[in-house]
């Protein structure tokens, strides 16, 4: 009891900021950049946060969370709007909500397909947040009593997670966390002080500045990797009606939402693999459980529900990792990180010590920004349906700018335009050879936390390894590191022993 109370107080800390209008102003611009940028194809969530970060830098720090969490809870649920109507995920979350929900637009029930994943969005969103309270003090509690050993290897085990689901070999995504790392290494020593790899030039002592990097690697990268493709075509408008009548049907589908909800909070939870995996993974398991299996794909209500609802609960689930142990539970969060950076925070354990209001914006911020998925989603489908009209030789251009001037907002510096500029080309570069982007960011991000613990952990063993063989939290990750980069290998090979065999003896 007295841990929900605690619960229960933290989470109304900052209820007075929410007061301020100048907080109201930001979370509702928050939505519909989000909703925004979630619609249109090419342009991703990651990107979005990426893009508007640097416009934070004269914002108070919970100011600007409120407005980077609104922008990414509000761009998972924008991706839907593109893959229901014209059969293209605005963002990766969104791949399994066309499969049901462009059918039932072709059907002509775009109004019904959409008012069902607006619904399930704002739903899985409250669910995933109420489970974010309840789970992110604990969390941080346990990682106050992790030593720099464990803390070495928490973000070895996060680029594990994150190569392995991050593309088709488990080796391209090692590789592309090695680049992240070595990224990393860019700059002053954090320990000995003195400048590595920075080929005389004063502006990379401080090393590789994180948004401008991030603004490359998916802005820069992406509207790349758009112009490669063609796709300069406009899109037809199709008409939107009867959103208001789902609510009826989705009362009918409490199952399917408790279930997905709970799967998309634990999949986020887990560091490097965010909404994509929640909303697959739920999305089969509802295919799997349901009477009507044989229908998915056709346009079921229950394949929409299931992903979107999955997808948005795995917001409040990245936070957790994010916000108690510092590692990003997506690449999104990825980007958050460098937000908090950006602003002089520390996410990790002590953050709900030092600063416990920061912490009760953003709690307020996922309740407040899932009503407004509601109210914006349902009130405003019909003009976001008309902003995917907009041609991508006019989108990417303007993206492309707004590029260069975040990555210049930094630091007034064109030094760091020249950095996105190199990181989007090697993005776009690595993502033709089918190496992903998502490892590389996770690198860049988590490599000072691994490198600073990791020699710390030797020095006060005296340069022994010891710590991280003998200490219970050290062996259980190791463990989990091999088993995510081994065990698939490990288990296709048992599997062909084993078919050989029962071949043989047939």
């Amino acid at each position: 009891m007295e841990f929900i109370l605690s619960a229960v107080q933290l989470y109304f800390t900052s209820l007075p900021m929410f007061f301020n209008p100048m907080t109201i102003g930001l979370l509702l611009l928050g939505t519909v950049i989000g909703i925004t940028f979630g619609a249109l194809p090419g342009l991703t969530s990651t990107m979005s946060l990426a893009l508007f970060t640097p416009l934070t830098f004269g914002l108070e720090s919970s100011q600007a969370m409120v407005f980077l969490i609104a922008i990414y809870s509000c761009a998972v649920y924008g991706g839907s709007l593109s893959a229901i109507l014209i059969n293209i995920p605005g963002t990766p979350s969104a791949i399994m909500t066309g499969l049901d929900g462009y059918p039932m637009s072709q059907r002509g029930e775009a109004g019904r397909a959409i008012g069902l994943a607006t619904i399930a969005s704002a739903l899985g969103g409250l669910g995933g947040m109420l489970l974010l309270i309840l789970a992110a003090p604990a969390v941080a509690q346990l990682a106050l009593r992790l030593g720099p050993s464990e803390y070495a290897l928490l973000p070895s085990l996060g680029l594990a997670l994150i190569a392995y689901i991050s593309g088709k070999s488990i080796v391209k995504g090692v590789i592309a966390g090695f680049i992240g790392l070595l990224i990393a290494t860019i700059g002053m020593d954090p320990i000995g002080a003195y400048p590595r790899f920075t080929f005389g030039l004063v502006d990379l002592i401080g090393g590789v500045e994180l948004i401008p990097a991030l603004i490359g690697l998916f802005g820069i990268a992406e509207v790349l990797k758009q112009v490669d493709k063609g796709l300069l075509k406009e899109v037809g408008f199709q008409k939107i009606s009867g959103i208001l009548s789902c609510f009826s049907e989705v009362k009918k589908l409490w199952g399917v939402l408790i279930r997905s909800v709970a799967i998309g909070t634990f999949i986020g939870a887990v560091p490097g693999t965010g909404g994509s995996i929640a909303a697959m993974t739920s999305y089969a398991i509802q295919k799997r459980v349901s009477k009507k299996s044989k229908e998915f794909g056709t346009g079921l209500p229950e394949g929409i529900c299931a992903p979107e609802s999955a997808n948005n609960a795995s917001v409040g689930g990245a936070l957790i990792p994010m916000l108690t142990l510092g590692i990003p539970g997506d690449p999104m969060t990825a980007v958050l990180i460098g937000a908090l950076l950006f602003h002089g925070l520390v996410p990790g354990p002590l953050l709900f010590e030092a600063h416990p209001d920061f912490i009760s914006a953003i709690f307020l911020t996922l309740t407040l920004s899932c009503f407004l998925i509601l109210l914006v989603g349902l009130a405003g489908s019909k003009l976001m349906a008309r902003v995917l009209t907009i041609p991508q030789y006019i989108l990417m251009p303007t993206i492309l700018v707004l590029c260069m001037v975040g990555s210049y907002t930094i630091r007034q510096s064109l030094f760091d335009i020249g950095v996105a500029t190199v990181c989007g080309i090697l993005g776009y570069l690595l993502q033709k050879v089918e190496i992903p982007v998502a490892p590389i960011v996770l690198g860049l991000i988590l490599g000072p936390m691994l490198e600073d613990n990791f020699r710390r952990s030797l020095i006060l063993s005296g340069g022994s390894l010891m710590p991280f063989f003998t200490r219970p939290g050290c062996l259980i990750l190791i463990l989990l590191i091999i088993l995510v980069l081994f065990g698939p290998s490990i288990q296709s090979r048992l599997r062909r022993k084993t078919g050989f065999k029962l071949k043989s003896s047939g």
